[in-house]
């Protein structure tokens, strides 16, 4: 293990698992490059084999602001995540992750296998005080003025009773105040209506909570939002489940592919429509950048003792230089600190409520 040695001055130094992904190291590399031309505050630190990633950073002149940490393991996207475990120490991913727990970097970037990720991350830099499940958030494009709403749990953990719920809430106000500069964010749970009468036991108990807790917290709890709130300018934070937060987030990703190709269909059917859209180029630029997944691509891991993004596994150098961008904004901000503080912040009776809850199966 490296001697742990603190980032330099000024600099945000971001640790990248170079091996992971759809696309190979080469995608990775050229999306680090990417980076740097906007962001020369960055320093990265490079994990993997350095036979193959020592050409890719010297084409690109990376050398001097890239140092390469010789991994020869690769965690395949198809693993399971136990498996992993058992070579886990000599793999790209364990040894990123590692740079962050010994505070040599600020943050990790992976684009590799979400599960193994989601465990390393746990085993390495483990759970916030208080926090039960970590969570998994995205950025969601929305109607709000500065583009974009967040949304957790996307993915981590399938499951969330009340008590998840809850630290969701605080954890994703806490990312939208950090990560999209939302003084006051105003927090919704996801449910199939907005009436206070509808849906599960687990999701009528967390809306009492968050509701109670909102005044002293720093956010307005909007109550119950529906699907299609997501992307609407009704809410900043939307909480809600792993398994209905990643159906929506593949649903929304496949809705945003299939608007693309029938704009590309409907403007080259005929030469008519070709000269449409020739003239209306600009504006269908504007909208693909707007409804581009590239932009947003990272889900940021919520609740762990370090800021872990999850970039997509099928990243381009686009969206794996937006994702290196996430990362940096939110060391940038000292984002797990403040997250840490946050969760702590909860009052004791607040917890004590919470707890007596799930003994019970009983409001207090």
């Amino acid at each position: 293990m490296p001697e742990t040695r603190a980032p330099e001055a000024g600099k945000i130094v971001i640790s990248v698992d170079a091996m992971g992904g759809d696309m190979g190291p080469a995608a990775v590399v050229a999306g680090l490059a990417k980076s740097a031309a906007k962001n020369p505050e960055i320093r990265f630190l490079l994990h993997g084999a350095r036979p193959v990633l020592a050409p890719l950073v010297a084409r690109r002149r990376l050398d001097g602001i890239c140092e390469i940490r010789d991994v020869p393991g690769t965690v395949r996207m198809d693993e399971k995540p136990r498996d992993v475990l058992k070579r886990g120490q000599d793999t790209s991913m364990w040894s990123a992750l590692e740079a962050v727990k010994t505070g040599e970097a600020q943050a990790c970037v992976s684009c590799g296998n979400t599960g193994a990720l989601m465990l390393l991350s746990v085993m390495r830099l483990r759970k916030i005080e208080g926090v039960s499940r970590p969570a998994i958030a995205c950025l969601w494009p929305s109607r709000n003025p500065g583009g974009f709403n967040v949304m957790l749990d996307v993915g981590a953990d399938i499951k969330a009773d009340a008590r998840d719920l809850v630290q969701y809430a605080l954890m994703g106000m806490s990312y939208a105040r950090n990560g999209l500069g939302i003084d006051h964010p105003r927090v919704g749970i996801l449910n199939l209506g907005t009436e206070e009468h509808k849906g599960r036991a687990e999701l009528k108990e967390a809306h009492d909570m968050v509701a109670g807790m909102a005044p002293n917290a720093g956010f307005d709890f909007v109550g119950f939002v529906e699907g299609g709130d997501i992307p609407s300018d009704r809410v900043d934070v939307i909480v809600t489940d792993g398994f209905t937060g990643n159906i929506a987030l593949k649903t929304g990703e496949g809705t945003a592919s299939l608007i693309r190709d029938f704009l590309r269909e409907a403007f080259s059917a005929t030469p008519l429509s070709r000269i449409a859209a020739l003239l209306a180029i600009t504006s269908l630029k504007r909208l693909q950048k707007r409804i581009d997944p590239r932009r947003v691509n990272g889900g940021v891991f919520l609740g762990l003792n370090g800021t872990v993004v999850k970039s997509h596994g099928s990243a381009d150098a686009t969206g794996v230089a937006a994702a290196i961008k996430l990362a940096s904004t939110l060391a940038k901000s000292r984002f797990a600190e403040r997250l840490a503080a946050r969760v702590a912040s909860v009052p004791a009776a607040r917890q004590d409520a919470l707890h007596a809850e799930d003994e019970s199966g009983q409001k207090q």
